[in-house]
Order: structure tokens, then sequence, then C-alpha cells
């Protein structure tokens, strides 16, 4: 039986991304290392991971050739399963939008700061490190989520108890805006990792 064929440098490809949540103030941001050949839907997934939605709401990816998203006639999305992350960001400075939540409209910028080959016995993909907390579900976007920090941290705040009320109590105990997990976000990425080189 013939030894199976060595992979491609394709196969081997992982592009380094800064991923940062347009608008935050201060930046909420993670960089992360994925395969290239990752398809849009599977990036999705990732980002979803690395900020800690819940894939509650609608996304769509934004690329210089189209926008990409579950096929949707009406939204004119192309499917997000057929395109590759090579595909519409090829190399370094190379950035594509990722848009999650029509309503509350979370705008991310991924950028690519590298194209490398992945390192022998390393899973992918995998977070590297990141700043702050992702904000959570239906917090009304940017604008509302600093608000909810705002009120939050202000006991005297004339909102805080009613802040207190629409929040999970446990949500509420253990969410700190300002901290980052990378544990937790690599935790979250195990399942959808594999190794692209063996030792």
């Amino acid at each position: 039986m013939l030894p199976p064929d060595p992979p491609t440098a394709a196969d081997t490809s992982v592009h380094r991304l800064k991923v940062t949540l347009h608008g935050s103030k201060p930046p909420v941001w993670r960089r992360l290392e994925v395969p290239s050949t990752t398809t849009l839907l599977r990036l999705h997934d990732i980002l979803q991971r690395a900020f800690a939605w819940k894939d509650y709401h609608l996304w769509v990816f934004e690329t210089p050739i189209g926008n990409f998203g579950l096929p949707d006639r009406e939204l004119d999305h192309g499917d997000a399963s057929s395109v590759t992350l090579a595909d519409v960001a090829a190399g370094p400075k190379d950035r594509i939008g990722y848009l999650y939540d029509f309503g509350d409209t979370w705008d991310h910028d991924v950028v690519v700061e590298a194209v490398t080959t992945a390192e022998p016995g390393t899973t992918y993909p995998r977070c590297l490190t990141g700043r702050r907390a992702g904000p959570p579900e239906d917090s009304g976007g940017i604008g509302g989520y600093q608000h909810l920090c705002e009120v939050l941290a202000d006991p005297e705040h004339p909102e805080h108890a009613t802040m207190l009320e629409w929040l999970n109590p446990a949500f509420v105990a253990t969410f700190d805006p300002a901290e980052f997990d990378l544990d937790a976000v690599n935790e979250g990425l195990a399942e959808l990792a594999a190794v692209l080189i063996e030792e």
C-alpha cells in the first residue's frame, strides 16, 4: 500500500488574523491563526467562539468578491461554505468584514497580518492573544454595550438595579469587560481544531 500523499503548501498554510470589534473603545480584539483553506462558514464558527457569541443571529462576510453567509436570495449572499479565507484575503494587509446580528450590528474588522506554514504538531485554529471580553448578546451594539459597562460599574447609577434585573445574575457575577480569558477561547476552539503537519 502506498503512503498518503504529503500535504500541499495550501494544506499547510496558516493565516494569522487580527480581528477587532469595530468601534470598541477600549478595543476588543483577538489574534487568531487559522488554516488558509478554512471556509468562511467555518471562520464564522471560529469567530463566534473567539468572541463568545452564541450564534443566535444572522451574519455575513463582506469581501472584495462579494458577500457570503448562509445562502439567501433576498439578502443576495453567496454560500459561505463555498469560499475559503485564502480566496477572499490572500495575503498580509488584506481585510474583510464580518457582521454579526443585523439588529445590533456587531462589525468585526478582519485583517491578515501574515501567512505562514503550520508548525508541526500544532492544532489550528488557535487564539494567540486578545484583549477584553466579548459583549453579551443583545446588548444593543457598541453604544448599548458601552452604556451597559458604565451602568454596571456604577452602583449609584439610576439604571443599575434595572440592568441587574435584565441580565442573568450568574452572568453579572462573573462578567468583567476588561478580562480576556485565552484558555477559555482556545477551549472553545478545540473541537474545531486539527493538526496540519504531524510531528
